[in-house]
């Protein structure tokens, strides 16, 4: 059964039914005009020279990983309280994750461990702004500078932010966005590499289509046919593309309206005694991927997960943002993580509620909602009497 007030809902509109209609009747459904066009809006948004249209974030990490030449016996630090993806990249291009811990406020990677993690392997930091959250984005950007590696910035929650002067997907070597229909903006599935470097957007236009020789994609006989690398089948459908101009066309619009849900749900939880409200930087323009609380420290991660439960049973969605990537059954196998290896990302994780958040979530289905989250917590306080 579905929430009937569910956890995301994508905005979509007449005007981009309308863009995907004109995409499909264009006979053009791939390596199009489209593509090209959205390139060239994100690149904008976050003052890039070069914007590479993928299949999606995963995909856009994972070949921004190989043109950085990244494999075997190399090293990327990263953080463990993520979506998974941020993680597997790394193991795709065969190069090991080394995870450091958070800081609980900001829930991205705590820059003294950042620092204290490199080794004569590592070849990058791979920052994920956790939420949408840029905080130390700056820090591990001068460690990368110091260590002479490459700072990969996953920016796949947060674009049209900004910390200060600079956008979100302006700080690494490379960033990259994620277009999932929970994010800012929707593709339906998509992702988007963004840089400076000519070399690297060229390798990765290579890599997402089946490694051909950029420039020759729609070339003639014996263009078509040629492959200078191992490549992947990581096109983003002119659909896809097609959506997504009319989505980021409105982008300001769509991130205020998120800003005014957070701010909402900020003032009406803030005074809970037992839950822990975002807390946003004051020079971060913060463009809101979800909207996730925690309990306070008091509570078990058997108490959050009733709380989640109930709330389901009262058709409201919620969800654990995000499981500690160390602890899932995988990655305990392969490298030997145990509880206790990273206790602030743990204790985090253990505590949070990903509420109800989108642009259309109206004041009395987000008030139901807060109302049914604090029901939850006070069953919870009751059964310990």
């Amino acid at each position: 059964m579905l929430e009937e007030i569910p956890l995301s809902r994508p905005e979509i509109t007449d005007a981009d039914v309308h863009m995907v209609t004109s995409a499909l009747r264009s006979g053009r459904l791939s390596i199009g005009p489209m593509q090209e066009v959205f390139e060239n809006i994100v690149a904008s948004e976050c003052g890039r020279r070069h914007a590479v249209a993928c299949s999606s974030g995963t995909a856009g990490l994972h070949m921004v990983l190989l043109a950085m030449g990244i494999g075997p016996g190399d090293e990327v630090v990263t953080t463990p309280f993520s979506f998974i993806a941020s993680s597997n990249c790394i193991l795709y291009a065969g190069a090991k994750p080394v995870f450091v811990d958070i800081d609980p406020k900001s829930l991205n990677m705590d820059p003294d461990l950042v620092e204290a993690a490199i080794t004569p392997r590592t070849k990058a930091i791979l920052a994920v702004e956790c939420f949408g959250n840029p905080k130390h984005m700056d820090a591990y950007r001068a460690i990368a500078a110091r260590h002479e590696i490459r700072l990969i910035e996953d920016c796949c929650e947060g674009l049209g932010g900004r910390h200060g002067d600079r956008p979100i997907g302006s700080y690494g070597h490379a960033g990259v966005f994620g277009f999932y229909p929970n994010k800012q903006i929707t593709t339906g599935e998509g992702g988007m590499v963004v840089t400076d470097d000519e070399r690297l957007a060229n390798l990765c236009r290579s890599l997402r289509n089946q490694g051909r020789p950029v420039g020759q994609a729609t070339g003639g006989v014996g263009t078509w046919m040629q492959f200078e690398r191992l490549g992947y089948n990581y096109r983003m459908p002119e659909l896809n593309a097609a959506l997504g101009v009319a989505q980021a066309r409105r982008l300001g619009e769509i991130v205020g309206k998120r800003q005014r849900v957070a701010q909402r749900y900020i003032e009406r939880l803030l005074g809970n005694p037992d839950l822990i409200v975002p807390t946003i930087d004051d020079r971060t323009f913060m463009s809101w991927f979800v909207f996730v609380v925690r309990l306070t420290d008091r509570y078990s991660a058997e108490e959050r997960n009733r709380i989640i439960e109930g709330m389901h049973r009262h058709d409201v969605g919620a969800a654990p943002y995000f499981p500690c990537i160390h602890l899932q059954p995988f990655y305990r196998e392969k490298f030997g993580f145990k509880p206790g290896d990273f206790p602030i990302a743990e204790r985090v994780s253990q505590r949070t509620i990903a509420l109800p958040f989108y642009t259309g979530l109206t004041e009395r289905d987000q008030e139901f909602a807060a109302a049914t989250l604090e029901l939850m917590i006070n069953r919870e306080n009751i059964r310990r009497t």
